[in-house]
């Protein structure tokens, strides 16, 4: 299909000829079948499909031109930032019927492997435990953005995707429309953001437990309180003062220790006199999450949650204290990844694979050798304890990578391909590449 006349697309990178092909002369609400992905949809002002494209699937949003350039270019400098957040792939405008009938702008991203919108995290009803998890991972998500520069101006549980991280979850931005980018936050645009999202996390809840989705113990409005007083907290820890007195170096180490816990490595710190008891001030001045991620990635080349890598990390330990307590970290952890991690990943069958992250797997089964040692009374090993895993708690988990309604065959086979690599999109340059059907003179 030829593209039509007036089409203009402008994305990071190549732009595919299946980008080309999409059937933009109509509305979303008509695209034929064979080209949507059925996966679960968060509440939206906009209509919002999901597309096959080539080994992977996007996330098409209709909104106005103006809307549509905006938050492409947020997506991608918060992207350039290392915000937790979509990935933007084009912004297509110039759309219209075969009639000539003006239509919507679009808004294209990537569509974030195994993430679930807040409403997915549970088929029937979600528990209260599970609830408290997403308000911290948002709150973390809101801090991490504002330590960037980042007013949101539509904080909402309805405008983050959320991914399983070793028992809790980490939040990623979906929707910047209404973002602004700044070198810094004033306290006025902090506690705006967090009035609205105080607001709308309520809002959400109160709707959902109209539907009997939520936990009768859930309090709507004191679990709204429970976001501010996460974010509160943690803001403080990364941003507050430590006094301590010339002697007291040691709480510097603390500190610095306690932010690591968090997951935050601390770039930069400023240390002041006080103005009594003279007492210095420590304030951490940089700090960048991720510390470990980063870790994990350095040891092995795995690309995980960081709470992940945490728990990652530690089996790595425990594997070095078993073979070889005083041997280098480095060469303890490519061991485990090729003699442990790797081959029970490759163990699990092939069409169970995208129940969850590989990383994710590793953690549950973990939990599940502890929970099988505890109850038969002796130290189960993790190939033991591999089938009953498989049988009793993965093989009845949803597919989490997609969330796909019978999705093609050939699409299953261009997704299984692009695995490895799905974020591979082509060379990339700090300028965007713009096609135009039909350029002006």
């Amino acid at each position: 299909m030829s593209p039509a006349p007036g089409l203009s697309l402008t994305a990071s990178g190549t732009i595919p000829q299946e980008l080309l092909d999409l059937p933009w002369h109509l509305p979303l609400v008509e695209w034929p079948e064979h080209v949507i992905a059925a996966l679960p949809r968060g509440i939206s002002r906009h209509i919002v499909r999901f597309a096959y494209l080539g080994g992977s699937v996007i996330a098409i949003k209709e909104t106005s031109e103006r809307a549509a350039r905006h938050e492409y270019r947020m997506l991608r400098q918060l992207g350039r930032l290392g915000a937790p957040c979509v990935k933007p792939v084009a912004e297509v405008t110039g759309r219209s019927r075969e009639d000539g009938t003006e239509l919507s702008p679009a808004l294209i991203t990537r569509h974030l492997r195994f993430s679930l919108p807040y409403r997915a995290v549970f088929n029937q009803m979600m528990r209260k435990e599970t609830l408290h998890r997403l308000i911290d991972a948002q709150a973390l998500l809101m801090v991490e953005l504002h330590l960037i520069g980042f007013y949101w101006g539509d904080v909402s549980l309805s405008n983050t995707l959320f991914r399983r991280d070793a028992g809790k979850f980490a939040a990623y931005l979906v929707d910047a429309e209404t973002g602004e980018i700044h070198p810094t936050l004033s306290v006025g645009q902090r506690e705006y953001d967090l009035e609205l999202a105080q607001v709308n996390i309520a809002g959400e809840l109160m709707d959902l437990m109209e539907g009997g989705m939520v936990d009768e113990e859930v309090d709507p409005i004191a679990t709204s309180h429970q976001f501010i007083d996460s974010y509160r907290g943690l803001w403080q820890e990364l941003t507050g003062d430590t006094a301590f007195k010339p002697d007291q170096q040691w709480l510097i180490e603390e500190r610095i220790r306690r932010l690591n816990e968090l997951g935050f490595d601390v770039e930069e710190y400023d240390i002041r006199s006080a103005s009594a008891e003279e007492k210095l001030l420590l304030r951490p001045k940089v700090v960048d999450p991720g510390h470990h991620q980063r870790r994990l990635m350095n040891l092995t080349g795995l690309d995980v949650q960081e709470n992940q890598a945490r728990r990652l990390l530690g089996a790595i330990d425990a594997y070095r204290a078993q073979t070889d307590p005083h041997g280098d970290e480095s060469i303890a952890a490519h061991m485990w990844t090729q003699e442990v991690f790797q081959p029970m990943i490759r163990q699990i069958p092939r069409e169970l694979r995208d129940k969850l992250e590989p990383a994710e797997i590793m953690h549950q089964m973990i939990d599940h050798r502890w929970k099988l040692s505890e109850r038969e009374g002796r130290d189960v090993e993790l190939t033991d304890a591999l089938p009953s895993f498989i049988e009793e708690e993965l093989r009845g988990k949803r597919d989490e990578a997609i969330l796909m309604i019978n999705p093609p065959t050939d699409v299953i086979e261009q997704l299984e391909r692009s695995e490895r690599d799905d974020d591979d999109d082509g060379p990339v340059s700090e300028d965007d590449s713009v096609w135009a059907a039909d350029p002006e003179p």
